[in-house]
């Protein structure tokens, strides 16, 4: 190679040194942003999906990926305690309500942290959810979502209804992932 060819290369390299950020997505002094996976299993450890949250700026994205379901309709709910014992997940306590208001996006009194929209299952038997929960904080703030014993996301068997205090009319629940202490998000 000729050395004049190095010139483009050496320039380019000159300027990414010039550059604020490291591999955890740090820049200026900014937090790196956390993300929490975990396994989605049914009531005999059957791993039915997967769940990932992710600390954004004004909130934190939720999204899951179910294989297995019949077709339908689901509530997906973030609930208080990262223990997912089937077959029923009692283990993992009530909804994440931190603020003490009352259930669903259609009650006056409410929503609270721990609602999320509802998850479609297709004749595929897939189904997924891509929400936003605005104000919601991993670890961070004064009412984050990962305490000392963590968290857990529950689908129940039946659609939310929006309104009905404590849970939406959910049934019972079906499927559970547990939420703990993840890494900086690449």
């Amino acid at each position: 190679m000729r050395p004049y060819h190095l010139f483009p290369v050496i320039l380019v390299l000159t300027a990414c040194a010039g550059t604020t950020g490291d591999s955890m997505g740090r820049t200026g002094g900014t937090a790196p942003a956390l993300m929490i996976t975990s396994d989605v299993v049914d009531g005999t450890g059957n791993t039915l999906g997967t769940a990932r949250l992710l600390q954004e700026a004004d909130g934190t994205r939720v999204t899951l990926a179910m294989r297995g379901l019949p077709a339908g309709t689901y509530a997906v709910h973030l609930h208080q305690t990262g223990l997912c014992q089937g077959p029923a997940f009692t283990t993992a306590g009530g909804h994440f309500n931190p603020a003490m208001k009352q259930h669903g996006s259609l009650n006056p009194a409410g929503e609270h942290q721990g609602d999320l929209p509802n998850m479609v299952v297709g004749d595929d038997r897939r189904g997924s959810l891509d929400a936003v929960r605005p104000g919601l904080r991993l670890s961070d703030g004064t009412m984050p979502l990962l305490d000392a014993d963590g968290a857990a996301i529950v689908v129940h068997a039946q659609p939310d209804d929006y309104r009905t205090d404590p849970a939406g009319n959910a049934g019972q629940r079906i499927a559970c992932g547990v939420l703990a202490h993840g890494k900086p998000a690449a």
